[in-house]
């Protein structure tokens, strides 16, 4: 029989002691027995103790559980209260369902908690939209009437530079690729959305460190990037990738991307010229295409369904509408470029000019 003093003791070494070891929650005993024995290892009934434990001996007849649960922390064995009522665990049970028809996903608990629900979106003949990876006031319909012959005669020693470098880089792509368009388009495109996210990142970085803004040019750059990767995945749709192309695709871009950057800070004019004569080859390549699609040497299948919806192509569309279209992003970018290192060779810097944002 414990005296009234040794119980006060008690209580006190257990309200320093419990909070390290045990947990603060007094639970109710689950729906079924079975329900409780399916626990962790270990599981007691300790209505009594428990409810000495936090305090209340009033509540000492009701009924919790108790789990021992091993963790290594200092060398102790720490003791938790597990939580498992009724609704709780139906409340498990459907997310456990949910996610074994997600394939593992439990999108509900994680937007329920951070509160970032994605946002409906609709076309406006009022249907669902169904790409993510783009909405439909970034879709537009391309510019078909943009002159395609225009060319920036090399002149400044620079200038030559880049030409004869873009030149020197089409020849084993010739030989590799050969007069398979589609794999080609598709590969290229791997390498072409580059030079916009490197321009882009620098320009912003450059922001950054002077506290000034960029004149449009980070968003402008940014956007050739994207619209370049959109590229990619349209003719993803159409052909896919050996294991070596794909293997090319890791090499190339390590090599181009660590290049291009090497070049943008030492010569921001030498940079955009060489992307304005790599968008002038990229033209004729896709010119070369077209032909090939109108002598039916290849395949004119449908247009892919994220082609319809990302250049508002009209239903029935091919893929020969598909390759216009890019050819004249191509083309948009050519002006960019060739615009951006004109910019530099007449002194002065691309926030000094206005970006012409949405261009293509």
């Amino acid at each position: 029989m414990m005296s009234r003093g040794g119980t006060r003791l008690a209580r006190s070494l257990t309200g320093h002691v419990a909070p390290r070891y045990f947990s603060t929650a007094v639970l109710r005993r689950p729906a079924t027995a079975a329900g409780a024995e399916a626990g962790i290892g270990g599981v007691f009934r300790g209505g009594a103790a428990a409810a000495f434990l936090h305090g209340n001996p009033a509540k000492a007849s009701e009924e919790v559980l108790v789990a021992w649960m091993r963790f290594p922390v200092m060398g102790s064995r720490r003791m938790s209260t597990v939580a498992v009522g009724d609704d709780k665990q139906k409340e498990k049970d459907e997310k456990n369902a949910a996610a074994a028809t997600t394939g593992g996903r439990t999108d509900s608990a994680v937007v329920s908690y951070w509160g970032v629900a994605p946002t409906k979106v609709a076309k406006e003949d009022g249907t669902e939209w169904k790409w993510h990876c783009f909405r439909p006031w970034e879709t537009y319909k391309a510019d078909l009437s943009i002159d395609l012959k225009k060319h920036h005669v090399p002149v400044t020693f620079l200038d030559k530079m880049a030409y004869w470098t873009v030149k020197a880089l089409r020849f084993p792509t010739d030989i590799f690729f050969q007069r398979r368009y589609g794999c080609r388009a598709m590969m290229l495109e791997t390498v072409a959305a580059v030079p916009g996210m490197v321009g882009g990142m620098l320009l912003h970085c450059k922001s950054l460190r002077r506290f000034e803004h960029s004149g449009g040019w980070i968003k402008a750059l940014l956007e050739e990037a994207e619209n370049e990767r959109m590229h990619l995945m349209t003719f993803m749709e159409v052909s896919q990738p050996r294991w070596y192309e794909r293997a090319l695709v890791f090499a190339v871009q390590g090599v181009f991307f660590n290049a291009y950057f090497a070049a943008y800070l030492i010569s921001p004019k030498l940079a955009h010229r060489i992307v304005g004569y790599l968008e002038e080859e990229a033209i004729h390549s896709y010119t070369e295409f077209l032909k090939e699609l109108d002598k039916g040497n290849i395949e004119n299948v449908p247009a892919p369904a994220i082609a319809l919806d990302y250049w508002r192509l009209p239903p029935g569309s091919t893929l020969r509408d598909v390759v216009l279209v890019v050819r004249a992003d191509e083309a948009h970018h050519r002006d960019v470029n060739h615009f951006a290192s004109d910019i530099h060779y007449q002194g002065q810097e691309l926030k000094d000019s206005p970006a012409p944002l949405g261009y293509h």
